[in-house]
């Protein structure tokens, strides 16, 4: 089973490891250059030198605000690059209008996401919160819909597994998000920033398992001359023989 494995699987795992690693290298960076506090301690900001440890706050300073940056742009154009593959896949499958609203949910949740990278809390305050409620609201919102989707299409018969997994994830993120609001609306940071930290830990997670379904499908580009004659053509094929094949 493993050779007839597409290659496409590990976009998903790969994608959600680099951005994950490249999340925590701008908080360690941050860390070391004192400007934000451990995870684990306590919230004490003394002389405006440490700063609760929100995911935002290690983008504020260099260097960890150009390796903050650089990671949330990579990660929101492959993130695109998932939804649309991932939109491909299941569109003889499912609904046409639920496939597209969930592409359009997450593409806008990735447009969210370089707002949060690109434009600094301390100094965007407003565009950049506003990033970040459009990303992770959107991005909560396409992890349900896809949890939905999964369990209807079944794909490969693997689809009930997957969606229960999948669902577990999506609740996980909703009660961590509203949990994160309620704690920062209390001011108990150190709390609210580790339940930040989880939902997007828990987000990465989600799109990962996409490979499940990856690794049945090929995608594949064609392309055409002005006259429309093909140069050169390669189909998307999946093992479901009942499903026509993609183009990209």
């Amino acid at each position: 089973m493993a050779l007839n494995c597409s290659p496409w699987v590990l976009l998903p795992p790969v994608y959600s490891i680099c951005t994950a690693a490249g999340l925590w290298i701008a908080y360690f960076v941050a860390l070391k250059n004192d400007k934000i506090l451990p995870l684990t301690s306590e919230y004490r900001r003394r002389n405006g030198s440490f700063y609760a440890p929100y995911i935002s706050n290690t983008g504020n300073f260099p260097p960890g605000s150009c390796i903050f940056s650089e990671v949330t742009n990579l990660a929101a154009f492959l993130g695109s690059f998932v939804a649309v593959l991932r939109f491909l896949q299941l569109r003889h499958t499912t609904k046409a209008w639920l496939n597209v609203v969930s592409l359009v949910a997450f593409t806008a949740s990735c447009l969210g996401l370089t707002l949060v990278g690109n434009f600094q809390l301390m100094t965007q305050k407003t565009v950049h919160n506003f990033g970040s409620l459009m990303m992770f609201g959107l991005a909560i919102l396409y992890c349900w819909v896809q949890s939905y989707i999964t369990l209807k299409v079944n794909l490969m018969n693997e689809g009930k597994m997957a969606a229960i997994v999948r669902f577990l994830l999506s609740g996980s993120i909703t009660v961590c998000t509203v949990i994160y609001f309620s704690l920062l609306s209390q001011r108990l940071h150190m709390h609210a920033a580790r339940c930040q930290w989880a939902s997007a830990m828990l987000l990465l997670t989600f799109l990962g398992t996409f490979a499940v379904e990856f690794r049945h499908c090929h995608f594949d580009v064609m392309f055409t001359e002005k006259h429309g004659r093909p140069i050169s053509t390669s189909e998307s094929l999946a093992e479901d023989a009942g499903h026509l094949p993609n183009q990209l």
